[in-house]
């Protein structure tokens, strides 16, 4: 991995979505980096049992609505001592789908409850190959389990990746995500 150069952090108090677009508000998301970085931290839910997730267009693109293939992996364990988990989460993975992909999955809205994680986007402006991701975020859900969550997968589309936005399944969130380019 090169050296992460800040691009921009945006701060969500009670909103719907943070975005990152390619030419607004200082955002550099183009061929200038090799690899993006984004850091989600205390990233914290106003409803109880939701999905914290991403989606992307392609430039002149809408909708956020691009065809994404991922895997998801989990190891869990709860704080009453009464489960441990170590699976593949087949529900929270996407195949040919256009939803939004989620990177961490049924999030608590209590004070001790929320996810932090880091998601790495390869190549987003390149037109010739796929583009890949993989995401990597701890959370504690709604009834009080720490999870890894582990995410990999594509965009299924040559055209250039310029937007992304990260918003909860349901409702609105707080929380702090940093956008970095990669050299």
């Amino acid at each position: 991995m090169g050296i992460p150069t800040l691009i921009k952090t945006l701060t969500a108090s009670g909103d719907s979505s943070l975005s990152f677009e390619d030419g607004t508000a200082d955002v550099t998301l183009d061929s200038t980096y090799d690899e993006y970085m984004f850091v989600c931290t205390d990233i914290g839910p106003a409803t109880d049992n939701v999905h914290f997730q991403f989606q992307c267009n392609v430039a002149s693109g809408s909708g956020y609505n691009e065809t994404i293939t991922s895997v998801a992996f989990l190891a869990g364990h709860y704080e009453d001592d009464s489960s441990t988990t170590l699976a593949i989460s087949a529900g929270n993975d996407l195949a040919q789908g256009t939803g939004y992909q989620i990177v961490a999955a049924n999030i608590g809205n209590a004070a001790d409850e929320s996810c932090a994680g880091i998601l790495h986007l390869f190549s987003p402006s390149n037109t010739t190959y796929m583009t890949n991701f993989y995401t990597r975020f701890n959370q504690v859900n709604e009834a009080n389990g720490t999870f890894d969550q582990h995410r990999a997968g594509y965009f299924n589309l040559t055209g250039a990746i310029d937007e992304i936005q990260f918003k909860m399944s349901s409702g609105n969130f707080d929380g702090v995500i940093q956008m970095f380019g990669i050299s």
